[in-house]
C-alpha cells in the first residue's frame, strides 16, 4: 500500500511538472508571437509607399537579332529616355527623368524582358533599379516587378521594390504605371 501511495504522489508531481512546463511553453509562445507582431508593425511602418507614371520616348538604341530556331524568336536590346508624367516622391524628392536599358527574348506574341533603370531625382540624386517582366505583343502591354539595387546621395542604401504595368505604342514609345515601397537607412 505504501508503494502505491508513493507512486501516486510521483504521478501527481509529474503531472504538476508537465502542467508547469506546458504553461511556460505557452507563455513563451505568446511572448514570441507578440514580439513577431511588434517587429512586423515596426517594419511595415518603416516602409514608404510610392506610385507614379512615366513616359518613355521611342528608343535611341534598338538592336535585334533573329534566333533561327523557331519562327518569331527574336532577341532585342533597347535604350529609352524616360520622363515622369506623375513623379514618385522618395524622401521628399521627386523623380525627374531617367534612362531605361532593356533586353527582351521574344517568342511570337509574348516575351520575357529585363533591364535596368537609372532614375534621376530633381535634386540630382540617382536611384538604381533592376526590373523584369512579361510582354504581350498582341495586346501591346506588359507587367512585371522591379527592385531598387542602390542609389546616390539621399538614396544611398535604398531598399524596396514593387510592380509595373506597361503600354507600348506602335512607334516604339511606352508608358508605365509604377507602384511599390521603399526603405532608407536611418
Amino acid at each position: 500500500m505504501l508503494a502505491v501511495s508513493k507512486n501516486l504522489r510521483l504521478v501527481e508531481r509529474a503531472g504538476r511538472v508537465a502542467n508547469l512546463f506546458e504553461e511556460r511553453t505557452m507563455r513563451f509562445r505568446i511572448i514570441l508571437l507578440g514580439l513577431c507582431l511588434i517587429s512586423l508593425v515596426a517594419l511595415g511602418a518603416a516602409q514608404d509607399k510610392v506610385s507614379g507614371s512615366a513616359q518613355c520616348a521611342k528608343p535611341d538604341l534598338n538592336q535585334s537579332a533573329t534566333v533561327p530556331d523557331n519562327p518569331g524568336h527574336t532577341i532585342t536590346l533597347s535604350q529609352y529616355k524616360c520622363s515622369w508624367t506623375k513623379p514618385m516622391e522618395i524622401a521628399g524628392m521627386e523623380d525627374k527623368d531617367g534612362v531605361d536599358t532593356a533586353m527582351a527574348d521574344v517568342h511570337g506574341k509574348s516575351g520575357h524582358s529585363h533591364g535596368y533603370y537609372v532614375d534621376n531625382m530633381a535634386n540630382g540624386d540617382k536611384g538604381f533599379v533592376r526590373w523584369e517582366g512579361m510582354d504581350m505583343m498582341d495586346t501591346g502591354g506588359g507587367q512585371g516587378k522591379w527592385t531598387y539595387t542602390g542609389g546616390t546621395g539621399k538614396l544611398k542604401g535604398i531598399k524596396g521594390g514593387g510592380t509595373y504595368k506597361a503600354t507600348y505604342a506602335q512607334d516604339g514609345s511606352a508608358s508605365f504605371d509604377v507602384e511599390g515601397e521603399y526603405t532608407l537607412p536611418k
